[in-house]
């Protein structure tokens, strides 16, 4: 079906649950969402029954070039012209800025063609050249597109949906949509159930690392491993996808436990090269009332020497609150850090909060991606930094995506940030040359010296 020149392939797999990868025709990128408004409002969408919700982003790709041509002030200012031009093709979406070269573009349409074909208006008007002080540009676009139905539409999976079209459309050099439909999901589930074991034996798991950066004392204090599952048919799976479907096979042990080694092995690699940081890696509510996991766990990390942290969610402590608050000990014995994750996204019990022996609490995305725009995010934010402190234990602020979110968290004595502005997840490989980049730093560096031009990105 073709749509205003592109190839929208809403297929049967819309009806049947699985993620399909529309290939439309333009070269594209994509990123996460942020809250800095530049046209739109940015306003919540309601969920319209029938509808479907689409997630697009839009990035400058010769941003590099074009900043050498017209300085960084006007070249800064880019993005702006941008937004100005698709407020005029779409005055109804909403534009949310991602970047200096990155724009995010919501909307809602009756079907996904009707989206793509909005996309194709959109692709079509920013080919045209732009007058930028009297001179004619050309800006090289590329987009990258998620839908949903709005009934059954989940905020993270869509963002992670973004992400994952992101990943393909730089590799295809070509937009993609990525459909997340779910009307039978059960029997998508069932073959990725079947598929996970090979899946891990086989090494289609890999890792990626998102730094966190503490504020004051200005260097990575931390990162995050992140697992990421590249199967040789489907592409890249979200991990909202198969770690829930891990956790329903029985699976979840042996994936955490492939994970745990892996991170063990990185984490020695980057402390021989100088890099002695702690590595963190999620841990699985339904793990943490399974003795013979945390027996097990426990012995490798006694032996491994390596610098780990745990991140649990406080949800999951909260379903079998005395056996794992006795695992939580056991692992804090040994040395593990350990982090409460995704604090303030669930009912947050302070009940459970004082007894964890945990050093570090991180303050949901959610919040801190409203942090600029919203009157009462800062003030949550601002509480639960002065509780956890209260507690003795350091903050991270989740979701960094603009300078005015970094600069006021800083102010109200957040100890460590992570998000998009300072660092993407990276391959181990890009994750060593960052940090390898961070150790020429001169000591009158700030924390704004490790946010990247748009060219690390592209070579990571």
């Amino acid at each position: 079906m073709e749509a205003n020149g592109i190839t929208a392939k809403v297929d049967a797999r819309r009806t049947s649950g699985a993620c399909a990868r529309e290939a439309l025709d333009a070269p594209t990128t994509l990123r996460a969402p942020t809250s800095a408004s530049l046209a739109g409002g940015g306003k919540p969408v309601r969920p319209q029954s029938g509808y479907w919700r689409i997630l697009s982003q839009c990035e400058i790709l010769n941003f590099a070039t074009l900043r050498r041509h017209l300085g960084r002030p006007r070249a800064d200012a880019l993005i702006l012209d941008v937004a100005a031009r698709i407020a005029e093709v779409l005055p109804d979406v909403r534009i949310l800025t991602a970047g200096r070269a990155l724009i995010e573009i919501g909307f809602e349409r009756e079907a996904p063609e009707a989206g793509a074909a909005d996309i194709d208006r959109l692709r079509k008007a920013l080919a045209r050249s732009f007058d930028l002080d009297g001179e004619p540009y050309q800006l090289q676009m590329q987009f990258g597109v998620a839908v949903a139905p709005c009934e059954d539409c989940d905020d993270v999976r869509l963002t992670e949906a973004a992400e994952s079209a992101l990943d393909q459309a730089r590799s295809e050099k070509k937009v993609v949509m990525l459909d997340l439909s779910r009307a039978d999901l059960a029997f998508d589930r069932l073959t990725l159930m079947r598929e996970l074991p090979r899946a891990i034996a086989n090494g289609e798991m890999f890792l990626q690392y998102q730094p966190k950066v503490h504020v004051r004392r200005q260097e990575i204090a931390s990162a995050e491993a992140l697992v990421r599952w590249q199967h040789p048919q489907r592409g890249l799976i979200l991990p909202g996808d198969f770690i829930s479907v891990a956790e329903e096979a029985g699976e979840i042990g042996s994936l955490t436990m492939w994970t745990l080694r892996q991170v063990i092995a990185d984490q020695k690699r980057l402390a021989a090269e100088g890099h002695d940081i702690t590595l963190f890696l999620n841990i699985s509510g339904m793990l943490l009332a399974d003795a013979d996991f945390v027996k097990e766990a426990c012995a490798i990390v006694s032996t491994s020497g390596a610098k780990l942290g745990f991140e649990i969610t406080e949800t999951a402590v909260i379903r079998d609150p005395d056996s794992a608050i006795q695992h939580l000990q056991t692992f804090a014995d040994i040395g593990v850090q350990l982090a409460i994750d995704d604090y303030g996204a669930g009912l947050s019990s302070l009940a459970y909060l004082k007894r964890l022996p945990a050093s570090e609490l991180k303050i949901d995305k959610m919040f801190v991606m409203q942090l600029t725009s919203s009157n009462r995010d800062p003030l949550i934010v601002r509480s639960t930094i002065d509780l956890a402190h209260a507690l003795e234990m350091e903050v991270t602020a989740e979701g960094v995506e603009t300078p005015s979110a970094l600069a006021l968290l800083s102010v109200m004595g957040c100890d460590m940030v992570q998000g998009f502005l300072l660092s993407r997840p990276l391959g181990f490989d890009a994750f060593r040359k960052y940090l390898l980049d961070e150790a020429h730093l001169t000591s009158a560096a700030n924390v704004q010296s490790f946010i990247r031009p748009e060219s690390f990105w592209k070579r990571a």
